[in-house]
Parts: structure tokens; sequence; C-alpha cells
């Protein structure tokens, strides 16, 4: 679990490609090496990945992980290149302060930059999703992660599949998203909370049973119906 806090950017020091995937080593990396143990959990970028080998005393510290074609077709770590920086973020301690949100690193879609305008010392980004389906979780001034960084969204457009979020200035010198132009790719994972919801919802619904939510649902049903005179009190 992690909290979408960006601890630290690395840099991609070497690809090697194969038909299975791709190894990934990150370089300048030394702060968040510290503590870290082969088969520990890094936020590459928002994407759960797991160290398989490191160093504290190479490339200022540096680390390799493995990505499988999953994880290649679903974000954009496939796209990046050797002297590319990314968002790093360790695996959350049970003694950290959270002041994110609750985020698995597990990247659901990407989107694309569409628009980028400064206002003042911010800067705002518009993205359209690749995934529409994903829309509905997203509200304004709910959480989205972007690249691993926990953001907030500022708007949200149904019709044309875009949403949009502001970067504070320290926020802009701490993570990768504000160098991106417009027309690059991000990764999203979008709030869980959402998600558990709507499925709560679906099971409550959709099985025909008489939950303690479908009963609810229809008692309020009942009385708009009855209150308009469509049909009478039972």
């Amino acid at each position: 679990m992690f909290t979408g806090l960006i601890e630290h950017l690395g840099t991609v020091s070497a690809i090697a490609l194969d038909e299975n995937g791709c190894t990934l080593s990150i370089a300048d990396s030394a702060p968040i090496l510290g503590d870290c143990h082969i088969g520990d959990s890094i936020a590459v970028n928002g994407a759960c990945l797991t160290v398989t080998e490191f160093d504290l005393a190479k490339q200022g510290g540096f680390f390799k992980v493995w990505l499988a074609n999953e994880t290649l077709q679903r974000t954009d770590l496939g796209e990046r290149k050797v002297g590319d920086q990314l968002n790093l973020e360790r695996a959350m301690g049970a003694h950290d302060r959270f002041g994110g949100h609750l985020v698995q690193a597990h990247v659901d879609s990407t989107a694309t930059i569409v628009h980028r305008v400064s206002d003042g010392d911010s800067l705002r980004l518009t993205f359209q999703f690749a995934e529409p389906s994903l829309l509905p979780y997203l509200i304004p001034k709910g959480y989205v992660t972007i690249d691993g960084a926990s953001l907030t969204i500022t708007a949200v457009d149904d019709t044309h599949r875009t949403f949009s979020i502001m970067l504070i200035q320290h926020t802009q010198e701490k993570i990768t998203l504000s160098k991106k132009p417009i027309g690059a790719t991000v990764n999203i994972e979008v709030d869980q909370v959402g998600k558990y919801i709507e499925k709560s919802v679906i099971a409550a619904l959709g099985d025909g049973s008489s939950s303690p939510l479908r009963t609810l649902v229809e008692k309020v049903v009942e009385e708009v119906l009855v209150k308009k005179g469509i049909v009478k009190s039972s």
C-alpha cells in the first residue's frame, strides 16, 4: 500500500527488453534504498514493482525491477527511455504519516495530457482517458493517482472524457508530471473506494434478493410513486 506522496525522482539507467517483458534499472535512488531489501515493493510512476537487485554504492544508488508484459501494456513504462526521470515511493510503513490517499499502485489505465496552462505559480493540466469507463470514479475534489502522485481533481467533463488537476509550485518541483508536454501519456489509478462502493451496490441490487439496501431503495421508490399519485398506497 502507498500514499501517493512521491519521495524521490530516480533516473532510468538501463533497459533490457525480451519477449517476456523488460528489466528496468533505475539510478540516482540512494535516498530511498537505505532500508531496501530484495523483494520489496517500490511504486515506479505509480506501478507497484518488486526490487530484484540493488546497490547503494553504484550509480548514485540503483535498483532493478522486472516489468511483465501486462505492466508494459497497462502503463507508460514501456515508453520510458534511458535518462528519463521516474516518480518513486516506497511502500507505506505502519508508523508513517498518511498524507495522501490509499494507493495500491495498480495502474488502471493511461490518459493523455490534452491541455496545460499556467495559473500564477500553479499549473493546470487536463487529461483525456484512454479508458472512458473509469470516468464514473472521478468527482471534483476527489482523489486520483497520476504517475504515482496523489492529486486532487478540480473538474470532470463526462462529455469529452476529460478531467483536470492543478499543481502548486512545490509539487511541480517534486514530481515528473509538470515536465510532460501536451500529448504525453500518464499512468492513472482511480480511487479504490469508489470501486468497492460500486461493487457492493451492484451486488445488493442486482441479485433480486431482499437485502437491506434493496428493501430501502424499493421503499423510497414506492413512497415517491405514491406521492406523485402514480400508484396507490399499499
